[in-house]
């Protein structure tokens, strides 16, 4: 069914995409935010990050600040950011164990007075605190404090002054030597992917409703080309598809339709072609007939005609004279119904050159005189055909019924419609009285002539008859 085709596919595909899209943010998120905590993985490089958070924030309440009066100490400075930043760690207890050990936070100004302390009771305002300053940009280290063996860090607090930037303080983190940091645990994970994997389930029925509904009108239109297709694989040639659009499927119906307009012309051309050839062939078996059995029989009765005639008493002569003429004529008529029967290699040779054989065959086998006036034409290959089936016809009717001394065949196409002509000096005959007579080909010449759009007349009388067609 159609869920297993192209639209499942093209559905699956889009629900796909979007669930590679999420799954790529969600990795993002994780390398961007989670990577960068679980690869600290020694004390000093944590502290150097709390206390370089802590000392921006404070450089930021710093800011909004007035521009410091000249004379300002660091120290006033740095009570009145506190005071902005109410309430921060440093002015509390001690910040809570989420890294895995508790930290100590003091600020202090630039000779390492206490300005604030997260636990005052064991480093005292306005006391110097007892670890050296490592230098302007601070730094880190161990040693002993206090509270025993510790690490730490200090970060400056800078505030903006019209010469630049001037540290007015620092931020101190310790904590225990003996700490170690805790890794990132799944609950701190939870709400950085939590979106993204619900996002990720609703994503499905979504991607796949909206890939059903677009790919619709595309799948319609493969369906119905495909069932064409097979209708034309079939052998039907009729069926034409819609076109609608211009995209890529649209060419494709384009293509169908012309491929199944050449196809169609081709097997019609090749149904004629086979049609005509099955004819000839007919003709060519009947010709063949005709001279083994009735030709052979014609010409032994001429040769007993003429025996009785020559063997005959007189008052039997005059009927064995009659018998070997009409046995004569007989053979004379077989032989131009076999000429007309004998096939002619147009395709091959050519209009001009298969007229002058049918011309030569015709004086040589039944010595009739025939003069052939012909010119080179151009005409399609049905029209050469009709012309010289029209000549074919018109040569074995004046054999058999006119009796002619001479035959005249003209084709001129000179700057107009082709004429092609035939004309003898036999015996004429009335046109309108052989209407429904057999063997004269009359209704079959014109036939030919005008489902070419040609024109055609007879005209014959005493001095003999002439067929002239006219073709566009």
């Amino acid at each position: 069914m159609w869920r297993f085709g192209l639209r499942g596919r093209m559905a699956a595909s889009y629900v796909l995409v979007t669930a590679t899209a999420v799954l790529l943010v969600e990795a993002v998120i994780v390398a961007v935010y989670v990577v960068p905590q679980a690869n600290v993985s020694d004390l000093a490089s944590v502290l150097r990050d709390l206390a370089g958070r802590e000392a921006k924030a404070l450089s930021q309440e710093a800011a909004k600040l007035p521009p410091p009066l000249p004379g300002a100490s660091g120290h006033e400075l740095l009570q009145k950011a506190m005071a902005l930043g109410k309430p921060r760690t440093l002015m509390a207890d001690a910040r809570p164990p989420d890294q895995g050990f508790t930290t100590l936070e003091v600020l202090v100004d630039t000779e390492c007075s206490i300005v604030a302390s997260s636990a005052p009771k064991l480093y005292e305002l306005d006391t110097v605190l007892g670890v050296r300053l490592p230098g302007r940009e601070g730094g880190g280290g161990n040693t002993k404090t206090v509270v025993g063996p510790a690490v730490w860090h200090f970060s400056p607090v800078t505030v903006k002054t019209p010469v630049g930037l001037q540290i007015i303080g620092y931020v101190y983190v310790q904590a225990p030597a003996e700490a170690v940091p805790a890794a990132p645990s799944v609950d701190s994970l939870t709400p950085l992917l939590a979106p993204g994997l619900l996002a990720l389930v609703l994503v499905v029925p979504v991607g796949l409703l909206f890939g059903l509904l677009s790919t619709r009108r595309l799948t319609s239109r493969v369906r119905r080309l495909a069932g064409l297709t097979t209708a034309v694989a079939s052998g039907d040639f009729r069926p034409r598809v819609a076109v609608s659009g211009s995209d890529e499927v649209s060419t494709l119906e384009h293509s169908f339709n012309i491929m199944t307009d050449r196809l169609g012309a081709s097997v019609e051309a090749a149904r004629l072609t086979a049609r005509a050839e099955a004819r000839q062939a007919e003709r060519g078996r009947i010709a063949r007939e005709l001279h083994d059995s009735i030709s052979q029989d014609l010409f032994s009765l001429s040769l007993l005609a003429g025996g009785m005639r020559r063997a005959a008493p007189d008052a039997l002569r005059e009927q064995a004279e009659a018998m070997e003429r009409t046995a004569a004529r007989a053979m004379r008529e077989m032989q131009a119904l076999l000429l007309e029967l004998r096939p002619v290699a147009l395709e091959d040779a050519g209009l001009v050159p298969a007229l002058e054989e049918l011309c030569h065959a015709y004086e040589t086998r039944l010595g009739v005189r025939v003069e052939a006036h012909l010119a080179e034409v151009a005409l399609s290959p049905p029209a050469e055909h009709a012309v010289l089936r029209l000549v074919q016809e018109a040569l074995g009717n004046a054999i058999k019924h006119a009796d002619p001394t001479k035959i005249t065949v003209r084709l001129s196409g000179d700057d107009g419609p082709v004429t092609v002509e035939v004309s003898d000096d036999g015996q004429g005959f009335d046109p309108s009285s052989v209407a429904t007579k057999h063997g004269m080909g009359l209704a079959l010449m014109r036939e030919r002539v005008e489902e070419l759009g040609g024109s055609w007349k007879i005209h014959s009388d005493g001095s003999g008859t002439t067929v002239r067609a006219s073709l566009p």
